[in-house]
This record gives C-alpha cells, structure tokens and sequence, in this order.
C-alpha cells in the first residue's frame, strides 16, 4: 500500500464518521420555565406569594444579645463564701423567627401565625413561643392575651403575672373603637379557665384602654385603666390595676399606678422615664422607677438599655443592655 492510498483510505473513513455524528447529534433540552416569587402587597411589606398558591406568607425575625445586672441589699455570696452584695447575670442570646401567613377566603382573611423561640442558655430548647390561627376577628392557639397589653413603657411595671394560654377570642375593631372577649385555659392539670375582656378608645390625641379578667377556679378577678396622649414632644400614659386576691392572671400585686413619659431626645434616641406604685397582698408596698433609653444604631439595629430602682426592704438596682438586630 503506497501513500497515495493510505491518504485516500483515511479520508474515507472521517467522511462515515462525520456523517455518523452528523445524524446522531445531541439537541440541548429546553430549560424547565421557572416561576418567579411574586411580591405580595395585599396586607402589607414583606409578604410573598407561596409559589403555586394565592397564599402570602412573611419571614421575620430577631436576634438579642442581652447582659443583665442586678445590685441589692440582701447578702450574695461568691464561690468562696464572701458576701459581694451584687448577683450580675450572664449574658443571653435569644433568636426568635416568626412564620405568618395570610389569604382571602369566602368567610374572609384566613390568617396564621407561628414564633419560634430558642435561648443560648438552652434549657428549653427551641420552643413554640406563639401559635393560631384567624379568621376575620376570631383567633384560636396558644398566644398572649389581651391581658399581655395591661402597663406601660418602660421596664418595672408589675401587674399581670401570666397573659400566654391556649385560648380563643374575639375582637371587632373601627377606626374609633376596639372590643374583644375571650377564653383562656389556665391550667391543664385542674382545668382552669378565665374569661377576659377588653375596650379601647380613641379620641382625638388621647386613647383610652380598660382590661378585665376572672379565674373561675380561684373565683378571682382583676380590672386595669389606661390612658395614654401626644403631650409635646412624645406621648405621656398613666395606667391603675386592681386584683381582688390572688388568681392566676395576677399573683401578688393587689394594686399599682404608674405612669411613663416617653420622648424622641433626638431622630435616633428614644428615653422613658416611668415610675410605679406598688401594693402586694401581703401588704408589702414599694415604689419602683426607671429610665429607659433606645437608640436606633441603623435599620433593623437597636440598642436598648436600661436602669430601674425598686424601693423596697431589698433596695434593688437593676438594668441591662441589649443588642438587637430584627428583620
């Protein structure tokens, strides 16, 4: 075989290749078609449609990182016994992420939240803070009542011991008024129930709220007032609680009155002054007060911190620092 024919046959035989692949050639697939997140403005930023759904659902969340501290007069010892009159806490970190989700229905806006709480400390782990479900007015889970709004700005208000059941209530909201009723489970283990009922006014620059409970077991109630208004440069509120006996919803204060003036200093801090008066069914009164001052670092960054005076045999100085980023 001589060059010539070697070059012919080569040839050849690339030709009936060629023309193999040229019949079996591989055609790219069409890209699946995506569908896009849709933003959803029905009720409000920060909903998204569910893809494939005409539900909105919203993420959100925080982070805190906390340190607390406290100073009083009764002893605390240290690991080797020696009294240092002070008790400082350790620093806390708590995350929470909320999951809400609305749609309209028939029957109206079908609404659902749930809250998920975990603290570094961990000893509970990751828990469900809050959960229910609403329709229109009607709400049903484990949520904080009404009874959860009683108090003012500030941090040494004390009324309300526990306003977190598994309840169903109903409120009807205006633009001038809000009435809502509902009924809590207190307690599983005995079948505790309450009832509580709320009203809010407004009028003009001033809003008005009034709260009342009853513990059918222990055969208890409580009633609290307040009222809050635009006075200069912030908003003044004065609020009254009073419990017959101990229930559930209110364990050892018979009766308070407080008031807080909270106040823009300027564009990004924000202080609170307050100061409450305190009876307790043992008939321990006292007087405690505070400042509160938050300052607005960025969007969704906010120091808050804080230093209350409680006046009575302990003579305690508490406050704390918090760093909290929400989104």
């Amino acid at each position: 075989m001589n060059i010539k024919s070697l070059l012919l046959g080569s040839a050849a035989a690339l030709a009936v290749v060629s023309g193999a692949q040229a019949a079996d050639a591989i055609v790219a697939a069409e890209p699946e078609p995506m569908e896009y997140v849709r933003v959803c403005d029905a009720f409000g930023t920060g909903y998204f449609y569910i893809p494939g759904t005409e539900t909105c659902l919203k993420i959100s969340g925080e982070v805190r990182f906390a340190y607390d501290w406290n100073n009083n007069d009764l002893p605390r010892r240290n690991a080797a016994g020696v009294d240092t009159g002070i008790n400082i806490d350790d620093f806390q970190t708590r995350a929470r992420v909320n999951f809400e989700a609305k749609n309209d229905s028939e029957i109206g806006t079908i609404g659902s939240f749930i809250r998920l709480q975990g603290t570094s400390d961990g000893t509970q782990g990751v828990t469900v803070d809050q959960a229910y479900l609403t329709v229109g007015g009607f709400k049903a889970g484990f949520f904080t009542t009404f009874a959860d709004d009683i108090g003012i700005a500030g941090e040494n208000d004390t009324f309300i011991a526990n306003s977190k059941f598994d309840a169903v209530s109903y409120t009807y909201a205006t633009d001038a008024f809000t009435v809502g009723i509902g009924v809590d489970e207190l307690r599983q283990a005995d079948g505790a129930f309450g009832v509580e009922g709320m009203l809010s006014a407004a009028l003009g620059a001033a809003k008005l709220g009034l709260w009342g409970g009853y513990d059918t077991k222990a055969d208890e109630g409580f009633i609290a007032g307040e009222v809050s208004a635009a006075v200069g440069p912030g908003t003044f509120e004065l609020y009254a609680g009073w419990a017959s006996d101990p229930s559930h919803y209110v364990t050892t204060v018979e009766w308070t009155v407080g008031a807080a003036y909270g106040f823009k200093a300027t564009d990004k801090l924000t202080l609170t002054p307050s100061v409450n008066f305190v009876e307790q069914f043992d008939n321990v009164d006292y007087v405690t007060g505070g400042l509160l001052a938050s300052y607005s670092v960025a969007s969704g960054l906010k120091v808050d911190a804080t230093v209350d005076y409680n006046k009575s045999d302990s003579k305690d100085w508490t406050g704390f620092v918090r760093l909290i980023r929400s989104f």
